[in-house]
């Protein structure tokens, strides 16, 4: 019975010290003030659809025209999780930048780059891996996910959100904007900021999601409104490409899944179809989903369709010939990614540089103490 008392209150005094050891390390992380600093990333494969552009690219462009620090990192080495093929990674890199650019992103303003041309994100992402668990990474999400389906598991996909940690932590982002399906990433990136602050001193600021619960958020797949719109599904009719024909749009519009009522209401719950076009509306237009309604009393909903395929075409067509047009000039796309490379290098080196100090030693105070 002594024995099981005195291992209780080892027990007690242990998790004490680590209560305290983390209140110390989030007491530290306020005490210095980093500036603020916003990190996100896409990545190049697929065409882009109107679900990651309001999702996320909008949204940084929203962020930098608010004179943010905004870093967009063209995540392609989280792209070679699954097989790629080289050449076609490179066009789709170059064609992310184009789409980027011409949905609003200002390279000059905010730091465009190229994840792999940085190579601190994969260095950094070892040392992040090598204070992280095997069962904390299995229980995220993702991996479930995307391995459900997959006979052989590359290592990658396991530990792609370690590198997701890096990517954010080498440029001591404040602030991260994501989904609701990318929350608990970056609750990984938090806890390893914990822990490294904790063994080696304070150095990394504390990263903090910006989620949106807008209908940014929510928009669905045109053929099944149950789920999000998606690059991954099958019919092409599921979702709106930024570089659709205006011709496919209007198709794509026209054989959305409504319902069998054919007056135009809001009501997520019982009419999702219907629902999600008047969300995709409200986006383009800035209307209230009440005022949509009351502009389409009168109409059914195949006549609605007809009306928001004409906003839809008329919105996405500009965007859709800035890319086309970008995708003629590859040279001028190179430099843009030459020069948000080497800005972001400028940030990365000066981080990496003090996690190697911590990590491995000063090498001249080093001397100084063998002597």
């Amino acid at each position: 019975m002594l024995k099981i008392l005195r291992a209780a209150a080892h027990s007690e005094r242990t998790c004490a010290a680590k209560s305290e050891g983390l209140r110390k390390c989030s007491s530290q992380a306020t005490q210095i003030k980093y500036p603020k600093r916003i990190f996100s990333g896409i990545q190049p494969t697929g065409s882009v659809h109107l679900g990651n552009y309001f999702g996320a690219i909008w949204r940084w462009v929203e962020l930098q025209n608010s004179n943010e620090a905004v870093l967009c990192s063209i995540a392609d080495l989280h792209s070679i999780t699954l097989p790629q093929n080289p050449q076609k990674l490179r066009e789709n890199t170059l064609l992310m930048t184009a789409t980027l650019i011409a949905c609003g992103i200002d390279y000059k303003r905010s730091i465009l780059f190229q994840q792999s041309k940085v190579s601190m994100h994969t260095e950094l992402c070892w040392i992040l891996g090598s204070i992280t668990t095997m069962a904390r990474l299995a229980h995220l999400p993702q991996f479930k996910e995307k391995s459900e389906s997959l006979k052989n598991v590359p290592l990658g996909l396991y530990i792609y959100p370690v590198l997701q940690a890096a990517d954010i932590l080498l440029y001591k982002a404040t602030h991260v904007p994501v989904g609701q399906d990318q929350a608990q990433h970056i609750q990984l990136a938090q806890d390893l900021v914990q822990i490294f602050n904790r063994q080696f001193g304070q150095t990394f600021p504390i990263p903090h999601t910006l989620i949106s619960d807008g209908p940014s958020q929510r928009i669905k797949s045109l053929r099944d409104p149950a789920k999000k719109m998606s690059k991954s599904h099958t019919d092409f009719k599921s979702r709106l490409n930024l570089l659709d024909e205006p011709d496919e749009l209007l198709e794509k519009v026209k054989k959305a899944v409504t319902d069998f009522t054919s007056e135009v209401t809001y009501d997520p719950e019982k009419r999702p179809g219907i629902a999600n076009l008047i969300n995709i509306h409200s986006l383009f237009t800035g209307q209230t989903t009440e005022k949509i309604c009351e502009e389409a009393v009168g109409l059914n909903t195949g006549q609605y369709k007809l009306k928001l395929a004409d906003i839809v075409i008329e919105k996405l067509s500009p965007i859709r010939k800035d890319i086309l047009r970008l995708t003629r000039e590859p040279a001028y796309l190179d430099e843009v990614l030459k020069e948000g490379t080497e800005r972001a290098m400028e940030l990365a080196t000066s981080c990496w540089t003090e996690v190697t100090e911590k990590v491995f030693g000063n090498d001249i105070q080093d001397v100084k103490n063998i002597i």
